[in-house]
């Protein structure tokens, strides 16, 4: 406020004192002009006033009030004014839009991208989403979380693409994750769930009656009828394209009463297992394909691996986000050379750990999504009442608990 009120005093003053020749007062339409960049319409139009004022004091202190020069000046003056507090107007209300549209995007957002319990069964769990792009808290990276009735299971991804693509075939992962995971009986058909529901996705418009380069409609599902994963992998796929849907996924099963993670990497970043300041990478001895390319020739089965998980270490999952984020000189950030030192922390200390270090190797600026859980199994075994956590709860009808 400071700057447009010193320039009506200080034109006012330069121009009362100045010779009769020299005339500042055209110079008082910049008092209003800058109140307008970061005021609303009432302050905007209050210094307008002020300054029409000032251009009549000036008038009066050199006796010109009533000349035309003068005159036109000052209405001049007026209908700039006025303008300036129209602009403001349309701004705010521009900007209460666009505040409207920023809530709901965000809670569509917080939607899709549940936050993970932090609690289940003998599980302690902590989630973190960096959106590389501005004002998003969701890009195409994901993770959920699911229960069955004797153990917890994840889900953690990056889809191919970026911007609305991307978010909805994140979408698309996550709501079959979410509604087939605590029901699926193993992880191999909860994969196959997954992968036939990406392909179905991206393939059902190309499969509809009369559409071009269908080599047999009578293999398509009726119109009514949801696709079977299973089938979708029996029978012959479509051929695929280049630029078909896929994403990098990685899904784990951890059993109440069984100190191991049972893990289908397909095509993502190893977990990383921190215990007494060491760190191990989980990486698969038999990956599969990612996710949507599970058509493709001589696709590998997919196949489960297990690996050791004891009580007090942790399971640190990540996307490539993580791992390929760069400095200025183009390294890559050190992830498992810095993960040692966290051993010691639970998973809420690891991840806002992770978060500062990431930021400081990139300086703040991140070329792409990135996304971590941390996972820290807790010592004693969980029984039946405790089985499903705090944060977990089992459905009236016998089902399988889940969200």
């Amino acid at each position: 406020m400071l700057i447009p009120v010193g320039i009506i005093v200080a034109v006012c003053t330069i121009d009362v004192l100045a010779p009769p020749d020299i005339h500042l007062g055209p110079l008082l339409v910049a008092a209003p002009a800058i109140t307008a960049a970061f005021a609303g319409p009432r302050l905007t139009a209050a210094i307008g006033v002020l300054a029409v004022a000032a251009q009549v004091f000036i008038g009066i202190a050199r006796h010109v009030l009533f000349t035309e020069n003068l005159e036109a000046q000052i209405a001049a003056l007026v209908m700039v004014s006025a303008l300036v507090v129209l602009f403001t107007v349309v701004r705010e209300r521009n900007e209460r839009r666009l505040t409207r549209s920023r809530s709901v995007a965000g809670v569509a957002q917080q939607v899709l991208l549940r936050p993970l319990p932090a609690r289940s069964g003998f599980l302690e769990i902590a989630s973190l989403y960096l959106a590389a792009e501005e004002e998003a808290e969701m890009g195409g990276d994901l993770f959920a979380a699911a229960r069955t009735t004797s153990s917890t299971r994840l889900i953690i991804g990056d889809v191919r693409g970026k911007g609305l693509p991307a978010y909805s075939h994140a979408a698309l992962i996550l709501g079959a994750f979410r509604a087939a995971a605590h029901r699926e009986a193993t992880l191999p058909r909860l994969a196959i769930h997954l992968d036939g529901a990406v392909r179905w996705d991206s393939s059902q418009w190309h499969h509809a009656p009369g559409a071009e380069g269908v080599a047999d409609t009578a293999a398509d599902p009726a119109p009514d009828a949801a696709p079977d994963p299973a089938a979708t992998e029996a029978a012959p796929g479509p051929d695929i394209d280049t630029d078909e849907t896929f994403a990098t996924v990685i899904l784990l099963d951890i059993p109440d009463h069984r100190p191991v993670v049972d893990t289908i990497t397909c095509g993502h970043p190893p977990p990383l297992l921190l215990a007494d300041g060491r760190v191990r990478t989980l990486a698969a001895e038999r990956p599969a394909l990612p996710i949507g390319l599970g058509a493709l020739p001589g696709a590998p089965d997919y196949e489960v691996e297990s690996f050791p998980f004891e009580p007090g270490e942790l399971l640190l999952l990540y996307t490539d986000g993580v791992s390929e984020a760069r400095d200025d000189r183009g390294t890559f950030y050190p992830l498992v050379e810095r993960a040692g030192a966290w051993s010691d922390f639970g998973p809420q200390q690891v991840l806002r750990q992770l978060r500062t270090d990431l930021l400081a190797h990139t300086n703040g600026r991140l070329g792409d999504d990135a996304a971590a859980v941390a996972v820290r199994r807790l010592p004693g075994r969980p029984s039946d009442d405790e089985g499903s956590g705090a944060r977990w709860r089992r459905s009236p009808d016998g089902q399988p608990p889940q969200l």
